[in-house]
């Protein structure tokens, strides 16, 4: 009871921060004329502050720090808290954390190279494994269990660095990408809570509390009347390196299985993902396929094609995080009925497939 009190104290923590902080990082945009220029890819048309994700490290690390001390000090039982090895990846976190914010307030402020920022987000990701977290096990996915350290080690770099990226690249329009980390975020600290890993659950409502306030500038923000404010690339890979995190330590084997299905953890990890996960994988696949770059900016994400079938922004974000719950909703429940974790993956992929054929009907049929 008292950790869920903590959880709780946590999450209003940080909205609180984030609700006092954000005004003052929209006066430093305009004073300084830091924005995000519309263009002939992009969704708004006038210029909208980009720094709302500066707010979410700072705010992360002081409310994390601040209950994590309360707890070492006054509660007789933190060991229950502190788990074996959580030193090491609570400072593998924020060593992460603060490379990516840097290259994050970089980019947003004066641009950085992409090549730069992928060999900052592989230098990130080393620190997952280093602190002893990587996909140690697949539990029968695919047909595969225990997978050796050479291969898990840079399984779990690539899965760190392709997440992260996914949040960055599905933030199109207001809400949705702050919108798809609540869901999942949400989702991650009722099942560590759940598994008992009570650190992860704080983080996860901590971050889900910081967006809070930012999600409702974002989204309900006017920037004709200057409240209306981006994340950023500081606030998107911030967002993906902590969910990246939470899915490999939920997915990592420690000697006791999560549920009785095969492949369950890392289906029950990675449902709460697949929406942004597996845009990029058909954005890239689309791009190499028109030989272009894989990584230079069009409009074919999902959102796009919600605004091309006639939805307008505010739809489309509510449409896209009602499919995000619906996947994680399936996921669980075919996994509750005992549903073969390889089964549950095909479908999963088809309904994905299926859909993105019918919505590019649509968009046809409208010219």
């Amino acid at each position: 009871m008292e950790y869920t009190v903590l959880i709780v104290v946590g999450f209003l923590f940080a909205a609180l921060l984030g609700k006092l902080i954000i005004p003052g990082v929209l006066l430093v945009a305009y004073d300084k004329s830091l924005f995000d220029l519309p263009d002939a890819r992009k969704v708004h048309d006038r210029p909208i502050p980009r720094l709302g994700g500066v707010t979410f490290f700072p705010v992360i690390v002081f409310v994390m720090c601040v209950l994590c001390l309360y707890l070492v000090l006054h509660c007789s039982d933190s060991n229950r808290f502190f788990t074996d090895n959580m030193v090491n990846e609570f400072l593998a976190l924020m060593g992460g954390l603060t490379l990516l914010y840097v290259i994050g307030v970089g980019d947003d402020l004066v641009g950085v190279r992409y090549s730069r920022k992928f060999l900052i987000q592989i230098a990130a990701a080393l620190l997952i494994p280093v602190s002893g977290l990587y996909i140690n096990n697949f539990y029968g996915l695919f047909s595969l269990g225990e997978i050796p350290m050479f291969i898990g080690v840079p399984f779990t770099l690539l899965l760190t660095v392709f997440v992260t990226n996914a949040i960055n690249l599905i933030d199109g329009i207001d809400g949705l990408a702050s919108g798809l980390c609540m869901v999942a975020l949400g989702m991650f600290g009722c099942t560590f809570a759940i598994e008992g890993l009570w650190m992860y659950s704080l983080l996860a409502f901590v971050c889900m509390g910081v967006l809070v306030p930012f999600f409702c500038y974002n989204v309900f923000g006017k920037a004709e009347k200057g409240s209306k404010i981006f994340m950023g690339d500081t606030g998107s890979l911030t967002l993906g390196f902590i969910l990246s995190l939470m899915a490999i330590k939920y997915s990592m084997y420690n000697g006791e299985a999560h549920h009785s299905v095969d492949g369950a953890p890392l289906m029950t990890a990675f449902s709460m993902l697949l929406v942004p996960c597996l845009d990029v994988l058909r954005v890239v696949w689309g791009r190499l396929r028109r030989k272009a770059h894989p990584f230079k900016p069009d409009r074919t994400h999902l959102h796009h094609k919600f605004l091309l079938m006639g939805l307008n922004p505010r739809a489309s974000m509510i449409l896209i995080l009602l499919m995000a719950i619906a996947y994680i909703v399936l996921t669980y429940a075919l996994i509750y009925v005992g549903v073969p974790a390889n089964v549950i993956f095909i479908l999963v992929l088809m309904i994905w497939i299926i859909s993105n054929i019918w919505f590019s009907m649509v968009i046809r049929r409208r010219g």
